[in-house]
């Protein structure tokens, strides 16, 4: 090795030298408090006041085993088995918030507390409380509880409408169940629709929300709520990057409704729509994208009073823009009722306003016990707007008693009858009607997801 190549050598040792040097003085050192006299930024004294309002939720749900052998009679008395109902517990993790402190109430989302038997809440202090359900919404995926506990702190509601893209907020919850976590990032995108079933108007935003993080907090860098934590898209199950959360604004109106009625009462016009293809478009002379073509006008409803007709496009009403059937349903449901509507549509390619108000959807609710001894400990209910589709009729399962006949035959809460006897129905009116003659034999035909099958209640 040349005298150069030497000195060159060891030049850049001493420069590496030097380099880790100042590296671990720097680490030792931390972030220097000030530069240039200003206080450098943090969010430890905002994350130190919303934290306490946020919770951990632990749910447990008893689900029946059924078994070819337990199930069989013969196999009982032979091996002198007791015919006892045989279970086991799912558990699931999610979070909340605390919203009001003097009554304990707590926001979360409802696929957190769905089918749960048990709702236990453990508090930053870690206390463990049992917690109730005041009411919940699937159609937001909205869930208010109501827990006994003392000295509660709770975050306080910012207005989500004044959210803009570009704003700071940070997520809190407890993902995979590790403990309370606290993510940062911006509002990537408002009003975000067709993510999921139900009413939609999301914010997105790439603050890291996982499983766990559900029903957690969306804070501003004032701490104040923007958002419910709901879900995320994923390949993978973990965060890239792309979370959604329900704005505050939304969660506020739903949890007065179930604090004061126990439900969510929602208006409606009373149409079924179509979104637009190409070939409608060509044929009803307008633009793809440009509004909701109505199928159907129910009788008597709001809209068949305004003089609204199939064939109509509606391209807006008051200041909200109608690209989509899913358009005109968020309007419907997240609009209070009575309040007064402009709609703006097309008849034969002619812009035309009519005037109307928004009025409650009328549902028809019976209980199994008034119609038939084998639906005894169910609640039937009609298809509400976010469950209409075209071509689907019938009435609702609500409910259905774990401890029924009709459960141990297999119904469930959530499925569509939509025909007894191979008889088609229209809706719960129509299902009570064909009760009343008391048929021999109860064959029920049953929507459940993307199945449809028989189901006969012994």
């Amino acid at each position: 090795m040349s005298s150069k190549q030497t000195i060159r050598s060891v030049s850049f040792s001493a420069i590496l030298v030097l380099i880790g040097l100042l590296a671990i003085t720097a680490a030792q050192a931390g972030l220097p408090p000030a530069v240039d006299g200003q206080p450098m930024p943090t969010l430890a004294p905002m994350i130190d006041r919303v934290t306490p309002a946020v919770v951990n939720i632990n749910t447990k749900t008893r689900v029946q085993v059924r078994d070819p052998f337990f199930d069989d009679p013969i196999f009982r008395r032979f091996f002198n088995v007791p015919n006892q109902p045989r279970e086991r517990v799912q558990q699931s993790l999610g979070s909340g918030v605390i919203v009001d402190a003097a009554k304990g109430y707590v926001l979360t989302n409802n696929h957190v507390t769905q089918g749960a038997d048990d709702i236990a809440v453990t508090l930053h202090d870690n206390r463990t409380v049992k917690a109730r359900v005041i009411g919940s919404d699937p159609d937001t995926d909205l869930t208010v509880l109501q827990i006994p506990a003392d000295n509660l702190q709770a975050v306080p509601l910012a207005l989500s409408r004044d959210l803009r893209v570009g704003d700071f907020v940070v997520a809190i919850g407890d993902p995979f169940g590790l403990g309370q976590t606290v993510t940062s990032g911006i509002v990537s995108a408002l009003d975000r629709k067709g993510i999921s079933r139900g009413y939609q108007n999301f914010i997105q935003t790439d603050a890291a929300i996982n499983p766990g993080n559900s029903g957690g907090a969306l804070v501003n860098l004032r701490g104040e709520l923007v958002g419910i934590n709901s879900m995320i898209f994923s390949p993978s199950g973990a965060s890239v990057g792309i979370g959604f959360a329900i704005p505050s604004d939304l969660a506020a109106n739903v949890m007065r409704q179930l604090v004061e009625y126990g439900e969510v009462r929602r208006g409606t016009l009373g149409v079924d729509t179509q979104d637009i293809t190409p070939e409608l478009a060509a044929m009803l002379s307008v633009a793809v994208g440009k509004g909701t073509v109505i199928t159907r006008v129910r009788k008597d409803a709001p809209a068949a009073k305004a003089g609204i007709q199939p064939g109509d496009v509606i391209t807006a009403i008051n200041d909200s823009t109608i690209s989509s059937g899913q358009d005109l349903h968020n309007v419907e449901g997240l609009t209070p009722i009575g309040t007064p509507l402009a709609i703006s549509l097309l008849r034969d390619g002619k812009p035309l306003t009519l005037r109307m108000t928004l009025a409650a959807s009328s549902v028809v609710s019976l209980r199994g016990d008034d119609l038939d001894v084998r639906l005894a400990g169910v609640q039937l209910t009609d298809l509400d707007e976010s469950q209409r589709r075209p071509g689907l009729t019938g009435s609702v399962v609500k409910n259905v008693d774990r401890a029924s006949r009709a459960y141990a035959s297999g119904l469930r809460g959530g499925d569509v009858i939509v025909g007894i006897n191979q008889r088609d129905i229209e809706d719960t009116g129509d299902l009570g009607e064909l009760l009343q003659g008391k048929p021999r034999q109860l064959m029920l035909t049953i929507v459940r997801g993307q199945s449809v099958f028989y189901l006969l209640l012994q």
